[in-house]
């Protein structure tokens, strides 16, 4: 079956957001990873799938599929890029709620061309990443690929790990985010930051994801960075995270409070494409 698909991104981070269309069979892990496919593909790091409503209030249902195939729960950049679709499209407001895997998303599409999400409260209990741990810390001792790691560990509706560093261009994120991939401790992988603090309202990060590996940009790793960096005392409420793709921005009050984070959403191109 042909299907349209527009091809976005935020700050570099890649997808195909496309409709869930009546009759429409989604393609098993093999044909997302040939439409993801830089050479024979459309090529992204992720695929947004939107489906119609769960909720009265809410503009969309979306669904985020790998480079690799494996779906996961949550995306805050493809997030930010469907919202921006949806209100192109003439589907939804500029302020509008949408329904994910990992949770209830809200959005402001701003003027700029920028797109605000909530990316919700993040969640350090380790049964929500889920991580083994036997009981919630703000840093926890791990030996990965042979090396001994301090990290804090938080989810934004999906898991992550981060770790703090003296300078992200030296980091070793491919090794050490492969090597979290096979680490027993998160039985459903993890995503990886590599933090690097400049001062308390400026950092620079490195996200290693799961299923698709180091990206342009990561916008709950961006999210989770900060979270971890605050509950160690290094950031403050207002962070600018700069990103190999550019600059977000992270809001984020402190305990009980959802993170904001926002950022440019980009169309590339639209096209048709055999699914």
């Amino acid at each position: 079956m042909r299907v349209p698909f527009t091809k976005m991104h935020g700050l570099g981070n890649d997808f195909i957001v496309l409709d869930h269309a009546p009759g429409l069979s989604l393609p098993d892990a093999a044909g997302w990873r040939r439409l993801a496919d830089r050479h024979l593909g459309i090529g992204f790091d992720q695929a947004m799938v939107i489906e119609p409503a769960r909720a009265a209030d809410e503009a969309a249902f979306y669904r985020i599929f790998n480079s690799d195939g494996s779906e996961v729960e949550q995306c805050g950049n493809g997030a930010r890029c469907v919202a921006r679709f949806l209100a192109l499209a003439g589907r939804a407001g500029d302020t509008l709620a949408m329904g994910s895997p990992g949770g209830r998303v809200g959005a402001r599409v701003l003027p700029d061309g920028r797109v605000s999400v909530d990316l919700g409260v993040p969640d350090f209990n380790p049964a929500a990443l889920p991580f083994v741990a036997p009981a919630a810390a703000s840093e926890y001792a791990l030996a990965i690929a042979g090396e001994p790691l301090r990290i804090g560990a938080v989810s934004m509706g999906n898991p992550h790990a981060v770790l703090r560093v003296d300078d992200v261009d030296a980091a070793p994120v491919a090794r050490i985010g492969a090597a979290f991939q096979q680490e027993a401790r998160f039985p459903r992988q993890v995503n990886v930051g590599f933090l690097q603090v400049l001062d308390a309202g400026h950092a620079r990060l490195r996200v290693y994801e799961r299923g698709a590996g180091e990206t342009l940009a990561c916008g709950t790793g961006a999210c989770a960075a900060v979270a971890v960096g605050r509950q160690w005392g290094l950031l403050a409420d207002d962070v600018e995270v700069r990103v190999r793709g550019g600059l977000l921005g992270v809001h984020w009050e402190g305990p009980g409070r959802s993170a904001w984070l926002t950022g440019p959403a980009e169309v590339a191109f639209t096209g048709q494409v055999e699914i």
